[in-house]
């Protein structure tokens, strides 16, 4: 029996839904936490309870044009790298379980992150070479010391220190621009990184 589709109501032969791979992007009015799925929310931010809005589909073009998103992606690069070889570098399980699920969760960050702002990476960026990563690690562990006595507790606020790094630096460059685009999407990368301070605050606290 003909139907129409939920999406987009054209009359369909079969009872199926035609635009099912459609997404939606939607923002909080509040907090600019950007986010993208299958269907339209119901009700306020997850986040912070602020108003959601639509965002219509916008073309950004070369993405990577964005000192934002370039700002972005190396963030999210040197985090993801951090935990990767961090991870290598743990001297008991705790540590080491504890920065497999930071690697596993920065990876999610980075694939969020080409998806939302179709900041595609070359995997030779991501996988590094043995050279490249003791190059990387001696800059990356500056005064960190791994030892069996350092805390799993130690490892939460490096990360934490990271995050609200990152977090500031997108605050700080949203006040510095105009209104426009590019001051949207440092707002909607600094409610990014305020929800990974959040979890990493959370599971510090269930720690302590």
């Amino acid at each position: 029996m003909p139907s129409s589709c939920p999406k987009c109501r054209r009359v369909l032969e079969e009872d199926e839904i035609c635009c099912a791979q459609i997404r939606y992007s939607w923002r909080c009015r509040s907090c600019f936490k950007l986010t993208s799925g299958f269907a339209i929310p119901y009700g306020k931010c997850f986040l912070c309870g602020g108003d959601l809005e639509v965002i219509p589909g916008r073309e950004l073009g070369d993405s990577m044009r964005f000192q934002a998103i370039r700002d972005a992606v190396q963030f999210e690069l040197n985090s993801f790298h951090f935990y990767k070889l961090a991870r290598d570098k743990a001297k008991n399980l705790d540590q080491r379980a504890v920065l497999e699920r930071l690697y596993e969760a920065e990876l999610d960050h980075l694939h969020e992150l080409e998806e939302k702002y179709h900041a595609h990476l070359d995997r030779e960026v991501v996988e590094l070479s043995r050279d490249e990563e003791n190059l990387l690690s001696n800059w990356l562990f500056r005064g960190i010391h791994f030892t069996a006595d350092s805390g799993v507790a130690d490892l939460y606020h490096a990360a934490l220190e990271m995050e609200r790094r990152t977090r500031d630096h997108f605050r700080k460059l949203a006040t510095d621009l105009p209104p426009g685009l590019e001051r949207d999407l440092c707002a909607e990368l600094a409610a990014e990184e305020e929800e990974h301070v959040a979890l990493l605050e959370g599971e510090l606290e269930q720690l302590a």
